[in-house]
């Protein structure tokens, strides 16, 4: 890991700019113990949300457990409507189960669609009635320009938010539920014989970074929630629409750097204003897809990788491997890529 190597090149790239990398999405970033913006481009323009989704189906979980509806060892079952949803998925039999505890996992780590239908059939009955339950929540944390029409994220026109909201959502989340910061700090974990790696890549190249959640459907582009923590002060960015895993890495880490960096100055002047009372911006954008700003072979704009032909040499196999033998590295999570289905699945 070479978390140190790459925050400095942030930092010098950030500071060469005179600012944090701007791109076309809208971008916020701010300190969660108070609210205060240390950065905002954008950030009332509506957006689709993508896997962010599954962060206010994260939130009402942990209601539910609070309320005592849920314990983390209960089991839940896997429903034929679970099943049918697209990748990013465990893909489990109908009729297995998992924990609430493994479910959590699988939602946060793995971003996992099916999941997320497993838990708002559990809380709710039918994700119907669940999403009726995210609304109501998302009016009560003040995420006024935020519908959601379904569990997950997948792609539905209708669900919408903004970079703003889902800093207050990130916020409550943090505060209202610190007993379960470890599910956004996960990079991997097991489930059964399953093992889920996160589309993070913040969480091994960023200095201090602990959470939150990525994103991504073709009309969205890339997006994630990020935090980071140093020297005891937190502070986290808001990320849509980026054209690449890549860049949305780059991104936020840039926004992380110059939150940590123009921290200081901000309280100095006092020139910050809070997400919860800077005005809402009269020039807000509509909802509109970046489909074809996205480099993604999911969304038709990026083809797949073909490994170059190798020669293969023949020679005997050692005396010792036995045929059928376990690859050595066979546990070895995958790289965080996206294994989005055709039209744009949520993936990541």
């Amino acid at each position: 890991m070479r978390v140190g190597w790459f925050s400095a090149a942030v930092s010098a790239l950030t500071l060469l700019a005179g600012g944090p990398a701007l791109a076309g999405g809208p971008a916020l970033v701010f300190d969660p113990s108070d609210g205060m913006v240390l950065y905002a481009e954008g950030a009332d323009d509506h957006w689709h949300p993508a896997s962010l989704t599954k962060i206010m189906t994260a939130y009402v979980t942990f209601e539910a457990l609070k309320s005592g509806k849920l314990t983390l060892a209960q089991r839940i079952p896997y429903s034929e409507r679970a099943q049918s949803q697209p990748p990013s998925k465990l893909g489990l039999h109908v009729g297995a189960t998992l924990t609430i505890d493994q479910a959590l996992k699988a939602l946060i780590i793995k971003s996992a669609n099916d999941v997320a239908v497993m838990l708002a059939e559990a809380i709710d009955g039918s994700p119907a009635a669940f999403v009726a339950h995210m609304n109501r929540t998302a009016q009560r944390l003040g995420m006024t320009r935020t519908m959601f029409v379904n569990p997950n994220g997948l792609p539905a026109p209708e669900q919408v938010t903004t970079a703003r909201d889902l800093a207050k959502l990130a916020r409550a989340t943090i505060r209202d539920y610190p007993e379960h910061l470890a599910y956004w700090s996960m990079f991997n974990a097991k489930i059964g014989k399953i093992l889920i790696g996160s589309h993070n890549g913040l969480l091994r190249s960023f200095q201090g970074a602990d959470g939150m959640k990525t994103g991504f459907i073709c009309d969205s582009g890339f997006n994630v929630v990020a935090s980071a923590t140093r020297d005891g002060r937190q502070i986290m960015a808001i990320v849509l629409g980026e054209p690449t895993s890549g860049q949305r890495t780059l991104r936020a880490a840039s926004l992380l750097e110059h939150g940590f960096e123009s921290y200081p100055w901000k309280q100095l002047f006092n020139h910050a204003r809070s997400i919860d009372a800077m005005p809402i911006a009269s020039d807000a954008k509509a909802v509109m897809s970046v489909r074809r700003d996205v480099r993604s072979f999911e969304c038709g704009t990026a083809r797949r990788n073909k490994a170059p032909a190798r020669k293969i040499k023949k020679k005997a196999p050692p005396a010792d491997t036995a045929a059928g033998q376990k690859h050595p590295r066979a546990d070895v999570p995958p790289k965080a890529a996206s294994v989005a289905a055709g039209a744009g699945a949520s993936a990541n």
